[in-house]
């Protein structure tokens, strides 16, 4: 491609945050119900928000963030969704569970994010304090449901241009 001018420029390819026709997957941690219901809520909202309907999503509720892979390989196999979005939130506590619960949700969801061609998101709180998953569950530092929603979309519409050729 040139400008006017001659120049040459870069073919760019982005994604916008529009979720008009969108099949969004949820899948919700049931542990730490209290500050995921919140995150699930902004997710929903942002999904609506932006162009999506409340009726194209589908969510699937696990008992905790170990079992969000397998329910997230289960979904993008099914051929329900367009995009993925992964919520749930681990606090540290005083035994390693934490570690080994965090990192084996993130590395399994990363692991499919990679796999599939269809967008994963990320939207597993991993916080040291209660605290600090409630401020990012809506309070101080925003809503991480909806931000991972917005990725998605974003992702989603990026595939669909790398699709198109």
């Amino acid at each position: 491609m040139t400008t006017s001018a001659g120049a040459r420029t870069p073919t760019v390819i982005e994604g916008n945050v529009v979720a008009t026709g969108i099949r969004l997957g949820l899948v919700v941690s049931r542990w730490n119900s209290f500050i995921v219901e919140k995150l699930e809520a902004g997710a929903l909202d942002a999904l609506v928000r932006h162009g999506g309907k409340i009726e194209d999503a589908t969510v699937v509720r696990v008992p905790g963030a170990f079992e969000i892979p397998g329910a997230t390989r289960a979904l993008l196999k099914s051929g329900r969704v367009d995009a993925v979005v992964t919520l749930g939130a681990v606090i540290r506590g005083s035994t390693p569970h934490f570690d080994y619960v965090a990192g084996e949700a993130a590395k399994g969801v990363g692991a499919l994010a990679s796999e599939f061609d269809i967008p994963v998101a990320f939207g597993v709180l991993t916080c040291d304090t209660l605290e600090q998953a409630i401020d990012r569950a809506g309070a101080k530092l925003g809503n991480k449901g909806a931000e991972a929603v917005l990725a998605v979309v974003e992702m989603a519409q990026v595939y669909k241009l790398l699709k198109k050729g």
